[in-house]
């Protein structure tokens, strides 16, 4: 909440402007290394000291209403633009999905947000005095950032499997307290999985080839689900933001043909109308593809376990009609397996 409440804010500013300044706006950061100097001179300073118990109120009424409703929505994003000190996100889309978790948190709509930890921050842009472009990739140390590891009722850390392929790819998962709204973050890097591949899944955003993209998707979609049943919570509504969480659909139906004992179809329709998917572009070079023999090399055992029929599989990223060696489209998904579908402008809608 600090983040986006000025009130909030201002007590970090006034008590070093400078340190939080260089900070990028990281309270962990910026407490670390203030001088006991300044620590003792706003202790003494009666104004500051009336803008924190301020602040504190402010946080504590905020953190204490919570949501009457029983609903709860799962939105998946592949990036979150919440903070300066977080760089896991590239553009509009992560900025849309940061507002929506805060906006949803000032209206107090029960809502999780899932999504990747990136080691490496998406790189950032500059010209030198030649007037040249230049790249830098930042690193996030996730233990200077506002995040926690999620443990379980043991105390132990999180992991969840998740299937890829024909390994089992495990992830760690973080928490982000966004004032009311929980996000968590799923990170391969851990040394429970050995093949440098699989720890390098959330390595960067949008980096790497289609190999890597599959498996950023997978891990989100399928390992995001997974995790929310860690978690025991049982989602009203999953909102897949862009199509990049449309394999979220695929566990959907596995886990509603296992437990329930429906068919795909059946499965499918089902799931459907708690579905909702916002497409964010409408130019074809912006919609993840995958050639159907890497789909297959990737689903392969998965829809054999379930009972899926990979062809069918197939089918659902495909538009009616389509010729067999037509792509993989995590759009076309998306849209064939949701009943409600947003664009993000009305100009975008007609297109």
């Amino acid at each position: 909440m600090w983040s986006w409440n000025h009130g909030v804010r201002a007590v970090f500013r006034r008590l070093d402007p400078v340190a939080w300044k260089r900070s990028d706006h990281n309270p962990l950061v910026m407490l670390g290394g203030v001088s006991q100097a300044a620590l003792e001179r706003a202790a003494a300073d009666p104004r500051f000291l009336a803008l924190y118990r301020r602040a504190c109120d402010i946080l504590d009424t905020y953190v204490a209403s919570k949501p009457s409703s029983n609903m709860l929505v799962a939105y998946f994003s592949m990036e979150y633009g919440l903070l300066d000190c977080m760089p896991i996100y590239s553009g509009g889309l992560g900025v849309l999905s940061g507002d929506h978790l805060k906006a949803s948190s000032d209206s107090m709509v029960p809502l999780v947000g899932v999504g990747l930890a990136y080691q490496n921050g998406y790189f950032q842009q500059s010209l030198d005095p030649d007037g040249w472009q230049q790249e830098r990739t930042p690193v996030n140390d996730f233990y200077s950032l506002p995040m926690t590891p999620e443990t379980r009722a043991d105390g132990s850390e999180m992991l969840v499997a998740v299937p890829v392929g024909n390994t089992e790819v495990w992830v760690k998962v973080w928490r982000i307290d966004v004032g009311r709204v929980k996000l968590y973050l799923l990170d391969t890097n851990v040394a429970q999985n050995a093949a440098p591949e699989h720890r390098a899944i959330t390595n960067q955003l949008y980096g790497g080839d289609s190999h890597t993209r599959i498996r950023q998707e997978i891990v989100l979609g399928i390992g995001g689900l997974r995790v929310l049943k860690e978690l025991q919570l049982s989602p009203t509504v999953f909102h897949m933001n862009e199509g990049h969480a449309a394999f979220q659909a695929i566990e959907r139906i596995r886990v509603l043909m296992a437990e329930q004992h429906l068919s795909f179809e059946e499965a499918l329709h089902a799931s459907r109308g708690s579905n909702v998917f916002t497409t964010h572009t409408s130019v074809p070079a912006g919609l993840d593809t995958f050639d159907p023999s890497m789909i297959r090399d990737y689903f392969g055992g998965y829809c054999e376990r379930a009972g899926i029929p990979v062809d069918r599989f197939l089918d659902l990223g495909r538009r009616a009609g389509a010729e067999p060696q037509e792509p993989f489209s995590m759009a076309i998904s998306a849209m064939q397996s949701s009943a409600f579908r947003n664009a993000v402008s009305r100009l975008h809608r007609e297109i």
